[in-house]
């Protein structure tokens, strides 16, 4: 019988085939319990782990698990740059908020100090006349206010917050101005050549309501002045111990 060689036509295992088989053959033999001696130096003879191609895929996933921690510490680095700087963004919002209620609260308090301020009735003037002095020419047979000196014409202001509950022709003191001060007194303007204010008027401390003049029983132009306990002729009290208790210099 003649035997023929075998040719080029097939081609011996290649080394991963070989390894597979072996290592398929041993697990045989393990599950058998049947693990000759020859085996060893037959695995011995296996390529080690270096000579497999591992240790270049093994090298190229350090690299991107480090690119992978480079990226992450780069994200914690922005995340707390952003964290910082919207901490920063906040405390100045809350330090702009806190500014402008300070100065709310400051013009709150100066708006509430001018509403309660007294001021002279004419500025830059003087007493001309003084309160109980003498004479014929008052009906009463004394000056039931004070008299400032003013030209026609000068500007009157209210010495205080009020309220207007008279305004216009008052016979003797011709035209007049009589207002409710927020502490409960009354003040009065008289002889006045024009009134700018109306009855249920809420005034403020120097707002302009009439002009000066010599209407009504007057000798000269000039503003009577008077405080009061009413709105009525009669109930007249100090006029400058008043402007004085409310800290106006006259």
């Amino acid at each position: 019988m003649a035997f023929s060689c075998a040719t080029g036509k097939h081609r011996r295992p290649g080394r991963l085939q070989r390894t597979t088989a072996r290592a398929a053959g041993v697990a045989a033999l393990t599950t058998t319990g049947v693990l000759a001696t020859v085996a060893s130096p037959a695995l011995a003879a296996e390529p080690t782990v270096e000579q497999t191609g591992l240790i270049p895929v093994l090298t190229v996933n350090d690299s991107v698990a480090q690119q992978v921690d480079d990226q992450a510490a780069a994200q914690k680095q922005a995340a707390a740059e952003k964290a910082a700087a919207e901490a920063a963004r906040q405390r100045a919002v809350e330090k702009a908020k806190q500014e402008r209620e300070a100065r709310a609260r400051a013009a709150r308090e100066a708006e509430r100090k001018r509403l309660n301020m007294f001021v002279t009735p004419i500025a830059h003037s003087y007493v001309s006349t003084g309160y109980r002095t003498g004479g014929s020419l008052w009906s009463s047979g004394t000056h039931t206010g004070i008299d400032f000196h003013a030209a026609s014409g000068t500007a009157v202001h209210a010495v205080g917050i009020g309220t207007v509950v008279e305004a216009g022709w008052g016979g003797a003191y011709g035209n007049q101005v009589v207002i409710r001060m927020s502490d409960g007194v009354y003040t009065q303007y008289g002889h006045l050549s024009s009134v700018a204010v109306s009855v249920g008027q809420t005034v403020v401390p120097g707002q302009q309501i009439g002009l000066s003049g010599a209407t009504g029983n007057a000798t000269g132009p000039h503003l009577h002045f008077e405080a009061r306990t009413t709105a009525e002729y009669g109930s007249d009290i100090d006029p400058i111990a008043y402007l004085r208790k409310h800290g106006v210099d006259v």
